[in-house]
């Protein structure tokens, strides 16, 4: 049977239009279109109903993305049964002498996958993993020797839930979970997803603005840092500079950012998960960026623009596993948020261009904020007569819509 994918691609082939004038039919950038057609993500049935009726289809787009749709659910329900039913087998067959590496599997694939997975899905996957768990730990079947890597599965687990529900925009539910995951790896007698928990903790306090908050969680995290292991040093001294910078202090703020580009250097062993719980140096410059855009622009905005800018060249030609999407989004927001601060209105409107076509579904609670601070800038009096300016407001406001 014909998927949405291939005959979206077969229709648009034989109509003779360009990328550009689908995109335009389908009120989408060429970019969505292009990863519809290749299948990479699902499109919307909106556009499955627009495409149709730009492309002649008569009807069968819809229909195809409506079995697509169904396989989609099946799948998940399927999925979700069979690992219920080999919980259930492992429960049965291995007792006492179960293997963890299953679940850390995974965990570290949930880690990975939550890169460019809308959040809600993540969630439902992280508590199953959570649940099987804290369900060996509770029954005692497991090795004794499996109990730390249990809680430090757990905690991770833990931490998935934090930053989904974050990016939903909940963070109290987000600060219980990540103290989960805090109790966890001190069960565990584990430093790194310890560190890890006080940089994400300060991150949930910065949501809500408690900057003070947010510092006192990083200095406890450095107690977890040291001897050149993982990235949690560089990443809390760039989570320092954010709470600097949003208390207004530029000195220190760059001062934290270059100690974290020393500390970079220091590392002699790896973080042991990656995805979620690693610190790419593409995330380092997007965390550097995010934070001097605080400032009051000049250096400050010169060196933001930069490191957005680095960030997003990272992603987009570095591999897939380190690819944040949703960070990748922001990082062009912050971007723009630069350039405004340096009166480059337009090429503003250049780096805000791909978020401002994304479906509701990928608009996370910090894209919604930080595009409102642009918004604003923008409808400062001294951008009244400007037209670029104007409409990109008005595309903004749009997009909340």
């Amino acid at each position: 049977m014909t998927t949405f994918p291939e005959l979206l691609s077969a229709l648009h082939d034989e109509s003779g239009m360009s990328l550009s004038e689908l995109a335009a039919h389908l009120h989408y950038d060429r970019s969505a279109v292009h990863h519809w057609k290749t299948g990479r993500r699902t499109a919307p049935r909106v556009v499955a109903e627009r495409a149709d009726a730009a492309l002649g289809g008569d009807g069968e787009l819809v229909e195809a993305w409506v079995r697509d749709d169904e396989r989609r659910r099946q799948e998940a329900a399927l999925h979700r049964v069979r690992a219920a039913a080999a919980a259930m087998s492992r429960d049965l067959c291995a007792l006492s002498s179960f293997d963890t590496a299953e679940l850390e599997d995974g965990v570290a694939a949930t880690a990975v996958d939550y890169l460019s997975t809308p959040p809600s899905q993540m969630t439902e996957r992280a508590h199953v993993l959570r649940t099987e768990a804290l369900e060996r730990i509770r029954s005692g079947h497991y090795r004794r020797a499996d109990r730390s890597d249990l809680y430090v599965a757990a905690g991770r687990a833990s931490g998935v839930l934090a930053y989904a529900v974050l990016d939903m925009g909940d963070p109290e539910e987000a600060l219980l979970h990540a103290s989960a995951a805090g109790e966890c790896a001190a069960r565990a007698g584990d430093a790194e997803l310890g560190a890890w928990v006080a940089g994400t903790k300060s991150l949930i306090s910065r949501f809500q603005g408690d900057y003070g908050q947010a510092l006192t969680f990083i200095r406890e995290g450095y107690q977890f840092v040291g001897a050149g292991h993982g990235t949690g040093e560089a990443r809390l001294l760039c989570g320092e500079a954010q709470c600097l910078a949003n208390l207004g202090d530029s000195r220190a703020a760059n001062a934290a950012l270059n100690a974290a580009e020393n500390a970079r250097e220091r590392i002699r062993r790896g973080d042991s998960l990656e995805g979620l719980f690693g610190f790419s140096r593409a995330k380092q410059a997007y965390y550097a960026g995010s934070s001097l855009i605080w400032l009051d622009g000049g250096h400050d905005a010169e060196r933001a623009a930069r490191e957005a800018s680095s960030a997003i060249a990272q992603w987009q030609g570095g591999p897939t596993s380190e690819r944040s999407l949703d960070d990748e989004h922001l990082a062009h927001i912050y971007l723009a948020t630069a350039r405004v601060q340096l009166d480059d209105v337009e090429g503003a409107a250049d780096a805000i261009g791909p978020v401002l076509s994304l479906p509701v579904e990928e608009q996370i609670s910090w894209i919604v904020k930080r595009m409102d601070r642009l918004s604003g800038m923008l409808s400062a009096p001294r951008y009244a007569g400007n037209r670029t300016a104007i409409e990109t407001v008005e595309s903004i406001n749009a997009l909340a819509a």
